[in-house]
C-alpha cells in the first residue's frame, strides 16, 4: 500500500493536470484578475491538481518575505508575499493554502530572481480545502529553488481568527480600532497565502506599512523606515517556525515597558504581568537549560480575543483578563489566572515553538506540556499561590471527560480545520498534563527533566511526535530493569478512557483488577462487555499503609495482579497524592475502613489523599459502583477538616447535587439539601470575614463558601452582602469592595431592579475586565427572565457585551435555574449566527453545547436535544461535542434515577 501511495504522489507531481477528484474539481473557482488584464493561459482548460486536505510534500517553503499595508479606516489590507521554495520533484504546480484572500497576481522567479514567464500565472481555487494551485508553464525542476510571488488583499476578518479587527473604548467613550492576528491552528491562510501546516517550518521577514499614529508589533525586533508618507516597519528575519506562530498587531497602544502592551488607560494594570514574565523566562531558561531563542518577548492585551492567550513566538497575545491585573478589582483567583496563563504561553516558546508537533493529532505535545509547565513554573516562582492545590482539579476535570464513552485518545486523527480545532480540548490540555504528571513522578523529577532537555535539544527548530518524546525519556531503570516506555505510554496516549483499579484485601495481599471506568454504562448493562473489550493500561501504581511512611511503587501491566502488604497493615491508600491517572475502588468493606480512618485520624493521610478519596467515592457513585450513602458518610468527617482543598471538594459535590436538583422541580428536596449544607458547614461559613485578608487558600475558601451561603439564602450572608452593596451604590461605584467577595456582593445586589441596572451601567464604563467579569456573573444571577433575555440579546449584538464573552454569558445564564431552558432555546434559535461568530470547531461552540445541556437530567430533555442535533446533522456530525453533551445528559438521568430517593431518605435521617 505504501508503494502505491508513493507512486500516486510521484505521478501527481510530474503531470501538468490530473490527480484530482471529481468532487474537488467541482469546487474549483478561478482567481480574479486585475481590471483590464486578459485572463492568461486560460484557466478554464485546467483542473485543480490536488485532491487531499494536506498539502503535497514535494515543495518546501524556506523563507517568506511578507509585506502588508493594513488600513484601519477602510478595514482592508493589501499585501504581497515572496516565498522561497525548494522543489523536490519536477512539477508544473505549486499548491498552498489561502482562505478568503483575493489574489491579484502570481508569478514564479528562478534563483536569480528572473521571471520564468512574462505572463501572470493562472491561480485556481479549491475553497472546500482552503487551497490554491498556481500553474507554471515551465516545469519547476527537482533540486532547484524558486521564488513564488503573490499579491493579494482582503477585508479584516470578522470574529477572532486570521487577521481581524478589534476595538476598545476610551474613558471618554471614543471607539478606537486595531488589527490583530490569531492563526492557530489553521488561520494564517486568512492573512497571506502560505503552506499552513505545522511541519512546513520556514523563516519569516515581515514589513508593515502604517500611518504614524499607530505602532506595529510582530515576532521579531523592529527597525522603522519612511515609505511614501507612511512608516514602514521592518522586522528582523525570524528563526524557523510554523505559520501558526506568526503574529502582527497594528494599534495605538503604548507599552508601559519594552515588553507589555495594553490600551493606554490600562497601563497601570500591566505591572504584575511584567514581573511574572521576567521571572518565568528566567525559570524556563534554567529548567530547560536552553536560552530563550529570540531577542525579544512582547506580551499584548487584545480587547477582542476568543482564547485565553496565544503563544506566537516573541509576541504572545492575551485576553485582557489573562494579562491585566488591577489590585483594586482583581481577586486572588484573578491573580492566579494571570500567573498561570503567562506561564503557559512562555512554556510554549520552547514546547510548541522551538519543538513543534509534526501534525495536529499530537497537539497534546504542545498543550499538555504547557498546561503542566504552568504548575511547575508557578510553584517555583510564586510558591505563595499554592498552585499544587489546583493540579488535582485539573485531573478531576480530565477524569470527568474521560469517563464518558465519547472521549478520545490523547493522540487522535484530525484532518480538516473543524476536526483540528476540536483537538484543543480537555483531553489535550488537562489529560495531557495529568499523564505527564504521572510520568514525572514515576520516572523521578531528575530523570523527567533531563529527558525533556534531551528532547528539546534534539528537535530544536524541528518537528516531533510521541515516539520522539518516549525515546528521549527512555533511559530509566525500574526494579533493576530497563522499561519499555513506549509500550507503557502508548496505553495512555493511543487508547481513550481511564482505568478503574478495584482493590480487594485478602489477608496479607491486595488483589487488583483493572477495567475501563465508564459513567454512562453500568456493569449490568448489555453493552458493558463490548465497551470493555481490548482496553488495558500499564499503570504505575503507588500506595501507602499505616505501617510505614514509605510510598511503595508497582507497575500493573495485566488485567489482574496482586501485591503483598503484610498482615499488620490496617489500611492501605492506593494512588498516593493522586500522582496517578486512575480511579480506585475499595471493594467489600474497603470504603468503610476509609470512612473510619477519616473520622478518627484524617491527618494520617495527606490533604491530597483525602481530596482524592472524596473525589473517587462520588465518581464511583456516578458509575454505579458505590452507594450514595457510603460517599455521604465518607464526607461526614469534614467538620473536622482544616484544609481548604478537601473541604471544597466535599462541598463542591453537595453544591453540584443542589444545582442539579433545583432545576427539576423537586422543591422539598432542594430545600432540605440546602438546609443540610448550611447546617453542616455553618461553622466554616460563620468564621469567614468579608475582607481580602489571609493566605491564598483561605481567600479562595472565603469566595466559594460565602457565594454558596448567599445562593442558599443564608440570612446573615444576605444581610452582610446587602450592606456592602448599599455602601457601594452610595459611593456611586467608586468604593472598592473586597475583591474576594465582590462577586457575591454584586450578585445579591443584582436581585433588585435598581441594583441590576446600576451594575449594568458600571459594566458599560468599567476599565477593569476583572470587575466586568464579576459584574456579568452577578447580572446573570437575576431571577427575572426578562433581564436574562436582555443580557443574551446584548451578547449577540456584541457591543455592550463583547462577542468574545458570548459563550461565557450563555453558560452563566444556563447555570441559573431561571435561565436553564432560556439559554438552550437561545442557542437553538441563534445557532447559525453563533457558528458564524465563533466558528464550528472552536472551544466556544463546544462549551456552549456541553454547558447549556450539562444539567439536563430528564429523558424528555434528552429527546429534545437529540432532535435539535438531528436538525443540524451536517454540522453536528463534525463535532465530538454533540456526543459529549448527550453522554453527560445520560449520566445525569441515571444519577437522578438511582440516587434521588437515596438522597431524600439520607437527608431525612440527618435532619431529624
Amino acid at each position: 500500500m505504501a508503494l502505491v501511495k508513493l507512486l500516486e504522489l510521484l505521478l501527481c507531481s510530474f503531470f501538468l493536470v490530473g490527480c484530482h477528484s471529481s468532487q474537488s474539481s467541482q469546487q474549483v473557482s478561478s482567481a480574479p484578475h486585475p481590471k483590464g488584464e486578459p485572463s492568461p493561459l486560460g484557466e478554464d482548460n485546467l483542473s485543480f491538481p490536488w485532491s487531499r486536505l494536506r498539502l503535497p510534500r514535494y515543495i518546501i517553503p524556506l523563507h517568506y518575505h511578507l509585506v502588508l499595508q493594513p488600513n484601519l479606516t477602510t478595514l482592508r489590507f493589501t499585501g504581497s508575499v515572496q516565498i522561497q521554495i525548494d522543489v523536490q520533484n519536477n512539477s508544473n504546480w505549486v499548491v498552498l493554502h489561502s482562505k478568503g484572500l483575493q489574489i491579484s497576481k502570481a508569478t514564479i522567479l528562478d534563483h536569480n530572481f528572473a521571471h520564468l514567464t512574462d505572463q501572470v500565472l493562472p491561480v485556481l481555487h479549491n475553497p472546500s480545502h482552503e487551497q490554491i494551485g498556481i500553474f507554471s508553464p515551465r516545469v519547476l525542476s527537482s533540486g532547484q529553488k524558486y521564488f513564488l510571488y503573490i499579491e493579494f488583499g482582503a477585508e479584516f476578518a470578522e470574529g477572532f481568527y486570521g487577521f481581524y479587527k478589534s476595538t476598545y473604548k476610551t474613558s471618554k467613550g471614543e471607539t478606537r480600532t486595531l488589527a490583530s492576528t490569531h492563526f492557530e491552528p489553521t488561520s494564517a491562510r486568512m492573512a497571506f497565502p502560505c503552506f499552513d501546516e505545522p511541519s512546513f517550518k520556514a523563516n519569516f521577514s515581515i514589513q508593515i506599512r502604517r500611518s504614524p499614529q499607530y505602532i506595529s508589533l510582530s515576532n521579531m525586533p523592529i527597525t522603522v523606515e519612511l515609505h511614501g508618507g507612511l512608516l514602514e516597519d521592518h522586522f528582523a528575519p525570524s528563526v524557523k517556525m510554523s505559520t501558526y506562530l506568526v503574529a502582527f498587531v497594528i494599534c495605538d497602544f503604548k507599552s508601559v515597558t519594552v515588553s507589555i502592551y495594553a490600551a493606554p488607560e490600562k497601563w497601570e494594570q500591566t505591572h504584575y504581568a511584567l514581573e511574572v514574565a521576567v521571572k518565568m523566562l528566567d525559570f524556563y531558561e534554567e529548567y530547560f537549560n536552553i536560552p530563550y531563542p529570540l531577542p525579544k518577548q512582547d506580551l499584548i492585551a487584545i480587547p477582542d480575543f476568543q482564547s485565553g492567550a496565544m503563544e506566537n513566538w516573541g509576541l504572545t497575545t492575551y485576553r485582557e483578563t489573562s494579562l491585566l491585573y488591577d489590585p483594586l478589582t482583581s481577586s486572588v483567583s484573578d491573580k492566579l489566572w494571570v500567573t498561570m496563563v503567562i506561564g503557559h504561553e512562555l512554556a510554549h516558546q520552547w514546547f510548541g515553538n522551538l519543538v513543534t508537533m509534526k501534525w495536529w493529532n499530537d497537539i497534546w505535545l504542545n498543550e499538555g506540556f504547557a498546561r503542566y509547565m504552568e504548575f511547575i513554573s508557578a510553584e517555583a516562582t510564586y510558591p505563595n499561590l499554592k498552585v499544587e492545590e489546583y493540579l488535582l482539579h485539573t485531573c478531576f476535570a480530565a477524569i470527568g471527560h474521560d469517563s464518558l464513552n465519547s472521549s478520545r485518545p490523547i493522540s487522535s486523527p484530525a484532518e480538516n480545520p473543524t476536526q483540528i480545532k476540536e483537538m484543543f480540548d480537555t483531553v489535550s490540555y488537562e489529560k495531557g498534563a495529568c499523564v505527564l504528571h504521572m510520568l514525572r513522578h514515576f520516572l523521578t523529577d531528575e530523570v523527567f527533566q533531563s529527558g525533556i532537555v534531551r528532547y528539546l535539544r534534539k528537535y530544536s527548530f524541528g518537528n516531533a511526535q510521541n515516539q520522539d518524546l518516549w525515546d528521549s525519556l527512555a533511559n530509566y531503570l525500574f526494579a533493576g530493569e530497563h522499561l519499555d516506555l513506549t509500550a507503557i505510554m502508548n496505553t495512555w496516549t493511543l487508547q481513550k478512557g481511564i482505568p478503574l483499579v478495584t482493590v480487594t484485601r485478602k489477608g496479607p495481599r491486595l488483589l487488583l483488577r483493572q477495567h475501563r471506568f465508564l459513567k454512562t454504562v453500568l456493569p449490568s448493562d448489555p453493552q458493558w462487555s463490548s465497551l470493555q473489550q481490548g482496553f488495558l493500561w500499564h499503570i504505575p501504581l503507588t500506595y501507602r499503609t499505616d505501617t510505614s511512611s514509605i510510598i511503595h511503587r508497582h507497575l500493573m501491566t495485566s488485567t489482574s495482579d496482586s501485591i503483598h502488604i503484610g498482615e499488620e497493615a490496617s489500611w492501605v491508600k492506593i494512588n498516593s497524592d493522586m500522582t496517578g491517572y486512575y480511579v480506585v475502588h475499595y471493594e467489600d468493606d474497603g470504603w468503610d475502613v476509609m470512612a473510619k480512618l477519616m473520622r478518627e485520624n484524617h491527618t494520617a493521610l495527606s490533604y491530597k489523599d483525602r481530596t482524592h478519596l472524596i473525589h473517587n467515592a462520588f465518581q464511583l457513585v456516578s458509575a454505579g459502583h458505590l452507594s450514595l450513602n457510603k460517599a455521604m458518610d465518607l464526607i461526614g468527617y469534614l467538620q473536622l477538616e482544616k484544609h481548604t482543598v478537601p473541604l471544597l471538594e466535599g462541598l463542591g459535590y453537595l453544591e453540584a447535587f443542589y444545582n442539579l436538583i433545583e432545576k427539576i422541580n423537586e422543591l422539598e428536596l432542594t430545600k432540605d439539601l440546602g438546609r443540610y449544607i448550611l447546617h453542616f458547614f455553618r461553622a466554616v461559613i460563620d468564621q469567614q470575614t468579608w475582607s481580602d485578608s489571609g493566605s491564598v487558600s483561605e481567600r479562595r475558601l472565603r469566595s466559594e463558601v460565602l457565594s454558596l451561603a448567599c445562593h442558599l439564602d443564608y440570612p446573615p450572608c444576605l444581610e452582610r452582602a446587602n450592606q456592602h452593596f448599599q455602601e457601594w451604590l452610595q459611593s456611586n461605584g467608586t468604593l472598592n469592595l473586597p475583591t474576594d467577595v465582590a462577586e457575591t456582593v454584586y450578585s445579591v445586589g443584582a436581585q433588585h431592579d435598581h441594583g441590576w441596572n446600576s451594575l449594568l451601567d458600571t459594566y458599560k464604563i468599567s476599565l477593569s475586565e476583572a470587575q466586568k467579569n464579576k459584574i456579568l456573573q452577578a447580572l446573570t444571577s437575576s431571577r427575572d427572565t426578562e433581564k436574562l433575555q436582555r443580557l443574551l440579546q446584548l451578547g449577540l449584538e456584541g457591543k455592550v457585551i463583547r462577542s468574545q464573552d458570548l459563550s461565557s454569558l450563555i453558560l452563566m445564564v444556563a447555570r441559573n435555574p431561571k435561565g436553564h431552558y432560556l439559554a438552550w432555546n437561545f442557542v437553538k434559535k441563534n445557532w447559525d449566527e453563533l457558528v458564524e461568530k465563533l466558528q464550528l470547531g472552536s472551544f466556544s461552540i463546544r462549551h456552549i453545547l456541553i454547558g447549556t445541556t450539562g444539567q439536563f437530567s430528564s429523558p424528555d430533555d434528552l429527546i429534545e436535544v437529540q432532535l435539535f442535533f438531528e436538525s443540524i446533522k451536517e454540522q453536528a456530525s463534525q463535532l465530538r461535542a454533540t456526543q459529549i453533551a448527550l453522554d453527560n445528559m445520560k449520566k445525569n438521568i441515571r444519577w437522578i434515577q438511582r440516587n434521588l430517593e437515596i438522597l431524600r431518605k439520607w437527608l431525612n435521617e440527618q435532619i431529624k
